[in-house]
């Protein structure tokens, strides 16, 4: 924890000529920005696959035809289907896996209030008038929805909801035109109808994500939901 915390502060005082006050906050922005460049790739690959999945299922229909009655053997079948075309149906899930621990690393580390035994000097920081270390209930407290620190959380808000609003346009085309259907390579799945339902707004939960972890984690979820949203935009136009 305490070496990436210090990896905070050298970005810190690197950007502080820039940003002054705000240097940490905008170390975040970029420590994301470069996680997602690193994770980009992984992201190409996913598009290919999501991409290829689409394009495989006139043939799984045409497996299920055959196999129907028999689950195990459909399951085999399109299993080697994928094999032979080279389509891994895990490809979209790493993307999001690789990005987890460099989000619980920041929610820790502006979550406690010492480091290595001395006092965590991080959460002095802020970004405006709302320190990285709090949430969006420590704003309320201090100053209600339209106080300083309130501010800051507004200007996210209207951010996170405008990138999902562009998201859930997107997912709605992407779903009409069948590139982003949740399917099941063996078979009707319980829930799957209600799956496809709820999908166009799961970029809304980013809401309440922001609404709960401490303002630094926030940061990297706002900046990284928003780099995704551009991200797949080109990806998949």
């Amino acid at each position: 924890m305490s070496v990436f915390a210090n990896l905070v502060e050298q970005l810190a005082q690197l950007l502080e000529p820039l940003f002054h006050a705000t240097a940490t906050a905008a170390a975040i922005v970029l420590f994301t920005a470069l996680v997602r460049l690193l994770v980009h790739p992984l992201s190409r690959a996913s598009a290919r696959g999501q991409r290829a999945r689409a394009a495989l299922q006139p043939k799984v229909a045409e497996l299920r035809k055959k196999h129907g009655k028999n689950p195990e053997k459909l399951q085999q079948a399109v299993l080697e289907l994928h094999a032979a075309e080279k389509v891994s149906p895990l490809s979209g899930c790493l993307p999001s896996l690789f990005q987890l621990p460099a989000f619980f690393l920041l929610y820790h580390l502006f979550s406690n209030t010492t480091i290595g035994g001395e006092a965590n000097q991080l959460l002095t920081h802020e970004l405006f008038a709302a320190p990285l270390g709090d949430r969006w209930t420590d704003a309320l407290a201090g100053g209600g929805f339209f106080g300083a620190a309130g501010l800051v959380y507004v200007g996210l808000f209207a951010l996170v909801a405008a990138v999902a609003a562009f998201n859930y346009r997107r997912t709605k085309r992407m779903m009409a035109a069948n590139v982003l259907v949740p399917v099941s390579d063996s078979g009707p799945v319980p829930g799957l109808g209600a799956m496809t339902k709820v999908m166009p707004f799961m970029s809304f939960f980013t809401l309440v994500t922001v609404a709960v972890v401490p303002l630094a984690a926030a940061l990297y979820v706002v900046t990284s939901s928003t780099w995704s949203a551009v991200e797949r935009a080109v990806l998949y136009r």
